[in-house]
């Protein structure tokens, strides 16, 4: 399967819809990015929101619009907290999303991971070596950090989508996004993304906002990559290192226009 570069105008719609809609996401991420995922939904027009504690997150999962599920800095406490909030989200009609950082590495997260995917995320954003790892075969990642290239994990994120029903994105040098059937490309990332603690685990909070968003998923996912990428792109251009791409990028996002997308 060859995939289709992403329309100009559907980025576009995606960005329409997440300044429209203002979506509420419920973020259970890792310790080291909370600031930092939350200042981009807050830079995109989202609202962010941080409920770890188990009976407050079952019940607010069931209130916002979307969940983000990051196992980042995962412990036995917040991975049942995670579970319930899954559970309620779904009972409630709630879309959520899964970030399995670091997955086929440890055994303990890659366990928890698997019984996760059982209860069917609607999206699920990671690095080549963290979606082939999910869906079952070799990979070579260290931590965090992706040995694999994306497009070598093109076939693992189809078989990922059709088996789970999800979105499937695997991000890297180009992002691809599918659900099984259709695959979108978007382009754009740069090294000095890789340089900022939290870029991808930030791309996976607006992922499930985008999620939220009326429209097609699979477009709106894809959309959330190039409104990512996009903003990057203008982010480097502006800034001389790791500490003002920062800035930049925040400034990038907030400033970003539906015809910016075109």
């Amino acid at each position: 399967m060859q995939p289709d570069l992403l329309a100009g105008p559907v980025a576009a719609r995606t960005l329409q819809r997440l300044h429209t809609h203002t979506p509420l996401v419920h973020c259970m991420t890792n310790d080291v990015v909370q600031t930092f995922t939350a200042n981009v939904l807050l830079a995109l027009g989202a609202s962010p929101a941080m409920v770890i504690e188990q009976e407050e997150a079952q019940q607010f999962a069931a209130i916002a619009d979307a969940l983000l599920i990051n196992v980042g800095t995962l412990t036995h406490p917040r991975a049942e907290s995670m579970m319930a909030a899954i559970r309620s989200a779904s009972d409630a009609g709630k879309p959520w999303t899964l970030d399995p950082v670091a997955v086929g590495g440890l055994a303990y997260r890659t366990g928890v991971v698997h019984q996760m995917l059982a209860l069917r995320p609607a999206a699920i954003r990671g690095n080549a070596s963290e979606i082939l790892a999910l869906a079952g075969e070799s990979a070579s990642g260290r931590g965090v950090d992706s040995q694999d290239s994306a497009s070598a994990a093109i076939p693992a994120a189809r078989a990922l989508a059709t088996a789970t029903g999800a979105v499937v994105a695997v991000t890297g040098e180009v992002d691809y996004i599918t659900d099984g059937e259709r695959l979108l490309a978007v382009p754009g990332g740069d090294l000095l993304m890789t340089r900022v603690v939290g870029t991808g685990c930030a791309l996976s909070a607006v992922v499930a906002a985008c999620c939220a968003l009326p429209g097609n998923r699979l477009e709106n996912v894809a959309g959330a990559c190039r409104i990512m990428s996009y903003a990057g792109s203008q982010a480097v251009a502006r800034s001389q290192g790791p500490g003002s791409f920062v800035a930049a990028f925040l400034d990038a996002l907030y400033q970003l226009d539906e015809g910016s997308l075109l």
